[in-house]
């Protein structure tokens, strides 16, 4: 009976043993497994909103720490088809409806989230020391002017914003002949900076944030079409959530504020 006994107690010791054993290792795999980290927040934006959205950003994450915002900045057409060959975004925010038109024509856009956010305007700029004097569009035909800065108008909505002036001035084609096309509104604004272009056609943001051009004319209204950026949310967005509440944040009063240091004009 005492052998019996102690071999019972000695089963049920072992049995016990190797469920701690069996329990502990779960709890220690559980403890070591890492936590998933932030959610990636891909933000497609035309390249006039860098300086804005760069600011926008660090007071976002500091209120969502589980979102990191990961910005891709360029030409809203560019933008555009890499969003229609597949490219990662969940958020875009572009420079003229133009673009956003061909992806809510293609359904790639999130039935509902689409918006008017800003509007901009389009303004003639020379070098800061430049000795030229450009008091309106057309004295772009100055004949000290050898090259005119412009965005590429199949997919910079500056660009195209550009030869909507021009064509209404009636200039559009000796435009053309001093041109020089940049691939997106920044590289327009770099140019004029450096004195690789004597003038040049960039948003009334573009110009603010630089100390080193100076604003010689703002393009009249009825010249061009109204410079309004719509954002949207896309269908395919991997965070569809993050993306809403992020779209959301820049329609508040704070993400204004930003926009309109930076020379924007909120809808």
């Amino acid at each position: 009976m005492k052998l019996r006994n102690l071999l019972t107690a000695g089963l049920t010791a072992m049995a016990l043993f190797t469920a701690g054993c069996v329990g502990g290792g779960d709890s220690a795999n559980k403890m070591n497994t890492p936590k998933e980290g932030p959610v990636e927040l891909q933000v497609s934006a035309a390249a006039s909103l860098t300086d804005a959205m760069k600011e926008l950003s660090g007071m976002y994450e500091k209120e969502h720490g589980n979102t990191k915002l990961v910005f891709n900045f360029g030409s809203s057409g560019a933008l555009q088809q890499a969003i229609e060959n597949g490219g990662a975004a969940d958020v875009f925010v572009s420079a003229a409806q133009k673009q956003m038109n061909a992806l809510d024509e293609k359904k790639l856009l999130a039935d509902g989230t689409r918006v008017d956010l800003l509007i901009n305007d389009v303004v003639l700029i020379t070098a800061k020391d430049s000795k030229l004097n450009l008091p309106d569009f057309k004295a772009v035909l100055d004949p000290q002017v050898a090259h005119i800065a412009l965005g590429e108008p199949k997919g910079v909505p500056v660009g195209q914003y550009s030869e909507e002036v021009f064509t209404k001035l009636g200039i559009l084609d000796d435009v053309k002949a001093r041109a020089v096309y940049g691939s997106d509104v920044r590289q327009v604004l770099a140019w004029v900076e450096t004195g690789d272009a004597d003038c040049g056609v960039v948003y009334a943001t573009d110009a603010a944030v630089s100390d080193k051009v100076k604003v010689t004319a703002v393009a009249p209204a009825d010249t061009h079409k109204p410079i309004v950026y719509p954002a949207a949310v896309l269908k395919d967005a991997k965070n569809m959530k993050e993306a809403k509440d992020f779209l959301a944040f820049l329609q508040t009063d704070a993400a204004k504020k930003v926009f309109e240091k930076y020379g924007f004009k909120v809808k």
